[in-house]
């Protein structure tokens, strides 16, 4: 029970403390091998069908920082943060399935005949499906994963902010993303040179209703 209590407390740490932080200490690197270690525990986070349609393009290049600035509308945590983590939707993710049940059959949890056939249902659906549709997937699935390295950031020592300002398309021709893929955010990573401000939230009794919506007339 002791234990238990330890954890959820630390885990309450990591969501209570977590801010958007916007001023890095341009001297803190973290290593590549981090990167991927906490990309690793990201990707724990859960997507339609198991698919992960997520995709990482890791900026830690200093003059790629520079020249991805002015395409964020200048915001300095861009060359001043360790990385910049640009997450991104793949429009053709469903083609891993095929990789992604294999290996859970290899794992013991699934039998070829149920693989055979999840396969056929998801080639079946996204082959056909409008690209609107599997672009909405891949927001959804992207902000998970998204919210959940921001945590796991957290946990480490680290900090983040989601950064929604920028020009998609003059990030997509800088950084060579084809039309395959959608950008969903880019995350600063980094350790804070200056603390993110604390903030309020909407009390849950006025955003949570049990059962049923309430009217438009009576909605506070």
């Amino acid at each position: 029970m002791e234990q238990l209590t330890t954890q959820k407390a630390a885990f309450l740490d990591v969501i209570t403390e977590r801010r958007s932080v916007r001023h890095y200490d341009p001297n803190v690197k973290i290593s590549r091998d981090e990167i991927k270690e906490m990309l690793k525990e990201a990707t724990l986070a859960p997507s339609s069908s198991n698919l992960q349609p997520w995709r990482f393009l890791v900026i830690d290049d200093q003059e790629l920082k520079e020249k991805l600035l002015p395409i964020a509308f200048n915001q300095q945590q861009v060359v001043q943060a360790s990385a910049i983590i640009a997450i991104l939707g793949d429009y053709e993710g469903y083609k891993a399935a095929e990789t992604i049940y294999t290996k859970a059959v290899s794992a013991g949890f699934m039998n070829e005949e149920v693989k055979s056939s999840l396969i056929q249902n998801i080639n079946s659906r996204y082959s056909n499906r409008a690209r609107e549709i599997i672009k909405e997937i891949a927001l959804v699935d992207g902000g998970l994963v998204a919210m959940q390295f921001m945590l796991v950031a957290k946990a480490r020592g680290y900090d983040t902010v989601p950064m929604g300002g920028y020009n998609t398309d003059k990030f997509k021709e800088a950084f060579d993303i084809t039309d395959r893929y959608v950008p969903i955010m880019l995350i600063a990573l980094g350790k804070a040179a200056q603390p993110g401000h604390p903030t309020v939230r909407l009390d849950i009794d006025d955003i949570a209703y049990w059962n049923e919506m309430p009217s438009s007339v009576s909605e506070k």
